[in-house]
């Protein structure tokens, strides 16, 4: 092969793996609940992309879907030895979607904060199976080549993911400004202390979650129940508000709050929302999780 076909045949490689790569990302990051592992599953797939003999392949995307998301399982199945020794609660890395990013999905299955949660509490291959399934539409016998199983399989993985994530979040959540209004009740009355509206706004059996890496002033532990998070997000106040400044923004499909002091990040908030309230609330507050979402709305 002459150089110019070489020069060819790589420019039409990298012109393949770029139109992929939206969607590639979108797979990688919702399997992994982590943008920063999403790139770095990427890089790799773009190196075996490079490396392999491309003449014989027909679909370049489907070949690259495949390997993204056979990398990403491997990629999970560690990063949940490294979790169990994670300080605190684990959360999802936030993306900003404001601006549609390279989260790449046709539907926003799969991409909200809470799902994502949920969704780590399967295996890999069942949260594949469910992101493949529900938020990029494959057909069941694609998925089924792409995790190397039967369809029969295939089919059980994707209905135990829905039937678990059903299970976790028992109603079903409210629409986008019903979201909006709960937070912004929710974050008055945590910001002046209001034990009655907290109580108020928050479901029986809520849970938040603080994902702060180990650092300071974020709980190790979820705190579960109306009474005990409203307690706690009251006592929680005098240290926390006090000179912070507040601004709405998107993150993973959804109105989010962006807590500041001294103009720097401390806090990212979240909610899940359904008609009975507040479900989960949800603190990111870990520097190296937060620090890509700022700096992408920065952007």
């Amino acid at each position: 092969m002459h150089a110019a076909d070489d020069t060819d045949s790589l420019e039409r490689a990298t012109e393949d793996f770029l139109a992929a790569r939206p969607r590639l990302f979108g797979v990688a990051y919702r399997v992994l609940g982590s943008s920063a592992d999403a790139e770095d599953i990427l890089q790799e797939a773009w190196l075996r992309w490079q490396n392999t003999d491309r003449e014989d392949i027909i679909e370049p995307r489907a070949f690259l879907t495949t390997v993204t998301t056979r990398l990403a399982i491997n990629l999970a199945q560690s990063a949940r030895m490294r979790r169990e020794s994670y300080v605190g609660p684990w959360l999802p890395e936030p993306v900003d979607t404001s601006r549609d990013p390279n989260v790449g999905a046709e539907r926003a299955e799969a991409v909200e904060m809470a799902v994502l949660l949920v969704l780590g509490k399967l295996n890999p291959v069942e949260r594949a199976a469910y992101v493949l399934r529900e938020a990029f539409d494959y057909p069941y016998p694609q998925i089924a080549e792409i995790l190397d199983t039967s369809e029969v399989n295939t089919r059980q993985l994707v209905s135990r993911s829905r039937k678990h994530l059903a299970a976790e979040r028992k109603e079903q959540p409210v629409g986008r400004a019903e979201h909006r209004r709960l937070l912004q009740v929710f974050l008055s009355a945590a910001q002046t202390g209001d034990l009655a509206t907290l109580e108020h706004v928050l479901s029986e059996d809520v849970v938040s979650y603080s994902d702060g890496g180990g650092i300071r002033g974020a709980s190790k532990i979820p705190v579960v129940g109306r009474q005990h998070v409203a307690r706690y997000l009251k006592a929680f106040a005098p240290q926390f508000w006090p000179g912070a400044e507040v601004s709405w923004v998107e993150a993973n499909g959804l109105p989010a709050v962006l807590v500041t002091s001294d103009g720097s990040a401390v806090a990212l908030l979240s909610v899940d929302a359904s008609n009975r309230g507040l479900e989960r609330i949800m603190w990111m507050m870990n520097p190296v999780k937060l620090e890509p979402y700022v700096t992408s709305l920065a952007a």
